[in-house]
């Protein structure tokens, strides 16, 4: 079964904005806490935000007022919306799931493929 499915990334140029979702199954969306990941080539996956069923929002230093990650608990969709994109925020971007209380050390859901942002400057 796969547990979430990312979508919206793409080529874009220096400045612009981008929209990805995520899909995630309901098991694992309910009353969790969703979270963004990213990858760049040749480095770790890295925090980017994630936010509470009760919408507490967190984010990374490098895309605080710049991002802002929302969810819709109809759909058990979570979205991140990247405002002012820079070459640095080009990455694979991946979401998952943790229990409310716990931490990232244990996702919920199986890294996926992900969705590429490319951001040109």
């Amino acid at each position: 079964q796969v547990q979430v499915v990312e979508s919206g990334g793409g080529l874009v140029q220096a400045g612009v904005s981008l929209r990805l979702s995520c899909q995630a199954s309901g098991s694992i969306f309910t009353g969790s806490t969703m979270g963004w990941f990213r990858q760049a080539p040749g480095k770790q996956r890295e925090f980017v935000a994630q936010i509470s069923d009760g919408h507490t929002t967190y984010y990374a230093r490098s895309v605080k007022g710049r991002f802002t990650i929302s969810r819709d608990n109809a759909k058990n969709t979570v979205y991140l919306q990247m405002n002012s994109l820079k070459p640095e925020d080009t990455a694979v971007y991946y979401c998952n799931s943790r229990r409310f209380g716990g931490d990232w050390s244990s996702p919920l859901a199986t890294w996926g493929q992900g969705t590429q942002v490319t951001v040109s400057s």
